[in-house]
């Protein structure tokens, strides 16, 4: 029985003449001085047929199929790059990844808090900003900030005017040819967060927190799918509140307000859907930027804040990192935690996620402890 076996390079093989009890190598070479007889011959002819055969194969694999493979494995590595990078950046959590490069976005409530600290968080991940607020100096500041004309600019905005959202959303298409991104963050607390019973809500403030924290919402809702619908894409953002997740967290009105925002989402999420734009709430918990102190000041029956008093902010900070702190590990809720969530959503990574109500309560809302009695 004869056999090849290939040996370390494709075209060199060695023909193995196998008899019962004995084995003989025959070298295909000039150099074979032996008579190779019929029956060798016969043995021989089909392994250089093979031979022939895989040469020709082997020749033709180099000069068409290399440049193909080669492409196909330059084209996964470049996959595998992309992914790589993809995957470090969510391990990292890098600030320049500039996950919404070339988009535009307009934030109400964008001088201070949680809206000044996504504007800032936006414009880090690559879009362009228009801030809008009714604290002009603080705007303006925080726009120059930012880098101020091309990158981030302000306007004032009262969201309780629906003329002066519309002018926002105009004055974002008319610098920069289109709108990406709606955060509707503006929001009060109303007159009071000290402990009141609803026989002495005050109907005006309720009216005024209504006006400001749902129909500001429905208003930037409206303007910014009037800009994104036609274009088929875009993100719009709404600030709620776990206030309006669980019931006694914060006053009346505040509670129903961020409660109706998250309705008000759903609602829009369920039409716009169809039409490319996706609608979703940011649900934070307390954190202390100058609204959330003046809570924290008025249920501690402590006067407006002064800044010379650092035994009263002291305690104010306990509460926020102590008292309300709901995660362990010196992990206190920042407002650019809240501006990363809202980085997340605004971005592609988000792009099939509408009507969600994103929780950034560090498990606050996810259950309330048993009252057990004491021994």
């Amino acid at each position: 029985m004869a056999a090849t076996r290939r040996s370390s390079t494709p075209t060199e093989y060695v023909l193995l003449d196998v008899d019962c009890s004995t084995r003989r190598s025959h070298a295909l070479s000039p150099q074979h001085n032996s008579v190779i007889d019929y029956h060798s011959t016969i043995k021989i002819f089909p392994a250089l047929l093979h031979l022939a055969w895989v040469s020709l194969v082997w020749c033709c694999r180099t000069k068409m199929m290399f440049p193909a493979m080669r492409a196909v494995l330059s084209a996964a590595r470049s996959g595998a790059a992309r992914r790589a990078g993809s995957s470090s950046r969510f391990l990292s959590g890098s600030s320049d990844s500039r996950r919404l490069a070339g988009k535009v976005a307009v934030i109400t409530g964008a001088a201070s808090g949680i809206g000044k600290a996504t504007a800032a968080e936006f414009v880090r991940n690559g879009a362009r900003v228009v801030l809008a607020d009714v604290q002009d100096e603080l705007g303006r500041a925080a726009a120059a900030d930012l880098g101020g004309t091309d990158t981030a600019c302000y306007t004032r905005c009262d969201v309780t005017d629906e003329a002066q959202v519309a002018a926002a959303v105009d004055l974002a298409v008319a610098r920069h040819g289109r709108l990406d991104i709606m955060f509707n963050n503006a929001g009060i607390t109303g007159g009071s967060y000290a402990a009141a019973p609803i026989e002495s809500l005050d109907m005006a403030d309720f009216d005024r927190v209504m006006a400001v924290n749902l129909r500001g919402v429905a208003a930037g809702i409206k303007h910014a799918a009037r800009a994104m619908a036609p274009r088929g894409q875009g993100c719009i953002l709404c600030t709620s509140s776990t206030a309006g997740a669980l019931a006694g967290s914060g006053p009346h009105a505040y509670s129903v307000s961020k409660t109706a925002v998250v309705g008000m989402v759903r609602s829009a999420a369920a039409e716009l859907a169809a039409r490319g734009v996706r609608v979703n709430a940011i649900s934070p918990y307390a954190i202390a930027t100058s609204m959330g102190a003046r809570a924290v000041r008025e249920m501690l029956g402590l006067p407006p804040r002064n800044a010379g008093d650092e035994e009263e902010e002291e305690l104010v900070r306990r509460v926020f990192e102590e008292d309300f702190n709901e995660m362990g590990g010196g992990v206190v809720l920042r407002a650019e935690d809240v501006a990363r969530a809202a980085v997340f959503l605004a971005s592609d990574d988000a792009r099939y996620i509408t009507g969600h109500n994103l929780m950034v309560d560090g498990g606050f809302s996810v259950a309330k402890p048993l009252n057990v009695p004491a021994n």
